[in-house]
């Protein structure tokens, strides 16, 4: 299988990285002011408990207070991604349960990464494992000190050499196209939206449900409170667009690109074909609670149920193609 567009995929996803770093912070801070105008529209304002719907906007307050919470809102996300951005290696083994894989534990893993490595003319990442029967396989980090590829160790007892060696070869390819990095710069800022989210939620809810109102404020309460809710479905709304933004922005292209590669690379494009249907019997790492970090993976544990049950709309929003079609266009080979 002839590899091509590996530089095009490259600029394209260093393209679509700083997209992110420069249209995250444009939209948050959009969804903060949108926040404190619809506070404003509402009559909810200073603490108080009364609300006076369609009531004009005081842009003067809103726009001040605006400005009073931009280095709060700045500092605080900019502190967050920082140390997001750097410690993503050790949240990525929390989440999946990754430890490091020793080359005296399993040289046979390592003799293959090196080869490839070599082949490819790659720095050598790290090599981490997990510990589930089942099977499956990821790259993930953002830089030479924290690239890494993770196998389960069903993975290991299950591939023959030429088929592990087409996956380890898939996710250098990843690596190499520059999907890790992109990958783990959308886990960053979805992680943030959504807790923004959960702060506004739970904000509104404390400000409209304080009970030391009067018992003849309790209809405005009440109003109160619905109302608050509908202010955080709007933005919830709003976060839940950006995230099916960034999910269309990291193509499920880059599956393709790395099958391609990966074949490419081990030389042996039915091999990794191979693999890819014996992972899809089985495949792992389905107890990992984060849908974005199952991005990672090279087949979704969710992914497969498109033919159980999943409807044609959710198919839609699918990180990752149709495994027969991989093994369809690899298998043509």
């Amino acid at each position: 299988m002839k590899y091509v567009g590996m530089y095009t995929q490259v600029s394209r996803n260093n393209r679509l990285t700083f997209f992110l770093l420069l249209m995250f912070p444009i939209l948050l801070l959009s969804m903060v002011w949108l926040y404190l105008v619809l506070l404003s529209y509402c009559g909810i304002e200073d603490n108080s408990k009364y609300i006076d719907v369609g009531s004009d906007v005081n842009w003067a307050s809103v726009n001040k207070d605006f400005l009073c919470s931009l280095p709060w809102v700045v500092g605080i996300v900019g502190v967050w991604f920082i140390i997001a951005y750097f410690f993503n290696a050790w949240m990525v083994k929390k989440a999946t349960g990754a430890k490091p894989l020793e080359r005296r534990e399993n040289p046979r893993v390592y003799n293959i990464v090196e080869n490839l490595t070599m082949t490819a003319g790659m720095d050598m990442p790290k090599i981490n494992i997990v510990d589930d029967p089942q099977l499956n396989a990821f790259a993930s980090g953002i830089d030479r000190k924290s690239y890494t590829v993770t196998v389960t160790k069903g993975l290991l007892n299950v591939l023959n050499d030429e088929e592990l060696e087409g996956v380890i070869a898939h996710e250098l390819t990843h690596i190499r196209n520059r999907d890790t990095r992109l990958l783990i710069t959308s886990i960053i800022f979805v992680g943030i939206i959504t807790t923004v989210m959960n702060v506004c939620i739970r904000s509104l809810y404390w400000i409209t449900s304080d009970d030391s109102s009067s018992s003849s404020d309790d209809d405005d309460n009440k109003g109160g409170v619905l109302l608050a809710f509908l202010i955080a479905i709007i933005l919830c709304l709003i976060a839940y667009v950006f995230a099916i933004m960034t999910r269309f922005a990291i193509s499920r292209k880059r599956e393709y690109m790395a099958d391609a590669g990966g074949a490419e690379l081990c030389g042996n494009p039915r091999a990794l074909a191979s693999a890819l249907r014996k992972i899809s019997e089985k495949p792992g790492l389905d107890k990992v609670k984060r849908d974005d970090v199952a991005q990672l993976f090279i087949i979704h544990p969710q992914g497969l149920k498109g033919k159980r049950g999943w409807s044609f709309f959710a198919s839609l929003f699918s990180t990752h193609p149709d495994t027969e079609e991989r093994i369809k266009i690899l298998e043509q080979f």
